[in-house]
């Protein structure tokens, strides 16, 4: 069957970059899996196992000499992936053959392999990250002093700065970048810890010498690029730790979500777009359309990867005993999806945040039309300091405001609560007072000072942490 006759996964043909499916792929797995059968072999030959260095050397040979074909055939035979690619890895490795996996249970090659692999997923998320929110912080600075119009209830409440505003976002997103560190400095490999945990069979091969068996863990841990193993454990690791690190990427969905929610909110405004290429299509039926497919992209595949925390979360409440097999099917899913879509949608941010596309006459036209509204108590306290009485001029510009609201929204006209203040003798302020008052960059609070001390005391640190991974950029497939 062809391409074309069977179900391919859009992670791998249109989401996720191949340095990610690459971490997931068989032959990462699987060369994993002797790089573990080669460092346990080593660790026990140094604690005195009947092992030779040419053994050892044979297996380091032939870590990335693969024949999947003689494994999945001998799998079909035996219904076992693990002692399936024994058997390959021994028809390589003749000499070695009787030794490979000794003392160990499946567990060794399977669990303490995907504690690698997503070691080595959350690096890649992490610098894509990080340049995610390099790119935010220099629209941030870029617009500091922009005035835009903030909501709450997505309605217009005040003014803020459009630079403030992406603030917002990077805050959330460096929130994401801690836990992740966090979780990747905090990762323990499962150890050989044998079929329940108790490492009975290194009980057997060390003649009950716990040192030793104890060294051999460490050893192997070492050379694996860990620090430490589980203290203790059933056959398995601990399947709440793919929670904690599904929980991670979910997090970072969740703010993803959040910035493409408003930068959809925003293209609706005509306020803010995400790039749109030259050729690009927006609508098959509307030539003048610019979607803001990229950012609702970002919007389904958060979506995903949110739900999908649910996954590792059943199946670390549901594990019986010392381990259960039903966790296998779900996590080979569940965790590589929720890495592959996290990837995914840290392309598109990347694509998105650098290409940004202002509207500044648009932002400014949209808030000339509602700050009347907001300047109210500004002209009140005018008014009072020419001897008005506050709670009359409170009284009489709620009704001004309420007349010129319903010109705009019943009428579809223009806001004139300035000329109806002018015109009211009660205030005894002209319209050119009035409109004098009327600077957007009045209203903004301390928003631009916010963004420039936000940027060097929470920003720049991160950014200066990881200067040799700044500038990545990211070409989209579709």
């Amino acid at each position: 069957m062809s391409k074309y006759d069977t179900y391919e996964s859009p992670f791998c043909t249109r989401y996720a970059s191949e340095e990610m499916q690459y971490v997931f792929s068989a032959q990462k797995k699987f060369s994993t899996f002797r790089r573990l059968w080669t460092a346990l072999a080593r660790a026990e030959m140094k604690l005195g196992l009947d092992i030779t260095e040419e053994q050892v050397a044979e297996l380091e040979a032939n870590i990335d000499n693969i024949d999947f074909a003689a494994a999945e055939a001998r799998e079909k035979e035996v219904r076992h992936d693990v002692m399936s690619h024994v058997y390959a890895y021994g028809l390589v490795c003749p000499n070695a053959k009787g030794i490979i996996h000794l003392g160990a249970t499946s567990c060794y090659v399977g669990d303490n392999t995907d504690v690698i692999i997503m070691r080595d997923a959350l690096k890649i998320i992490h610098r894509k990250l990080v340049n995610v929110i390099a790119n935010l912080a220099d629209f941030a600075n870029k617009y500091k002093n922009m005035p835009c119009l903030a909501y709450t209830h997505l309605q217009p409440a005040q003014l803020t700065t459009v630079g403030k505003r992406a603030t917002l976002w990077t805050q959330e997103l460096l929130m994401d970048l801690e836990e992740i560190e966090y979780r990747i400095s905090s990762l323990k490999l499962l150890g050989q810890k044998g079929t329940t945990g108790t490492q009975a069979s290194f009980v057997e091969l060390f003649d009950g010498d716990s040192e030793k068996i104890k060294k051999l863990e460490q050893m192997i841990a070492e050379e694996m690029g860990f620090e430490k193993c589980f203290a203790v454990s059933g056959q398995t690791y601990p399947r709440k730790l793919d929670y904690q690190v599904v929980s991670a990427l979910a997090g970072l969905a969740e703010s993803c979500s959040k910035f493409s929610y408003d930068i959809r909110l925003l293209q609706n405004f005509k306020e803010i777009e995400e790039p749109f290429e030259k050729n690009q299509i927006g609508s098959s039926a509307m030539a003048y359309k610019r979607n803001p497919m990229r950012s609702e992209r970002i919007t389904a595949l958060s979506r995903y990867v949110m739900i999908d925390v649910l996954n590792p979360a059943f199946t670390a409440g549901t594990q019986w005993f010392e381990r259960t097999l039903d966790d296998s099917a779900n996590k080979r899913i569940a965790v590589a999806e929720a890495f592959l879509a996290a990837d995914a949608i840290l392309n598109i941010m990347l694509n998105v945040t650098s290409g940004l596309v202002v509207y500044d006459k648009v932002v400014r036209q949209r808030v000339m039309k509602e700050l009347p509204f907001m300047a109210t108590e500004n002209i009140i306290m005018q008014a009072v300091k020419k001897g008005g009485d506050r709670q009359v001029l409170h009284e009489h510009i709620r009704v001004h405001s309420m007349a010129a609201g319903r010109i705009v929204k019943e009428e579809g006209g223009e806001n004139d609560l300035v000329d109806r203040i002018a015109n009211d003798p009660i205030f005894g302020i002209t319209k050119d007072e009035i409109l004098a008052t009327l600077q957007p960059e009045h209203f903004t609070g301390r928003a631009p000072e916010q963004v420039t001390e936000f940027i060097a005391e929470c920003v720049r640190p991160v950014l200066n942490a990881n200067k040799d991974v700044l500038g990545e950029k990211a070409e989209l497939s579709v």
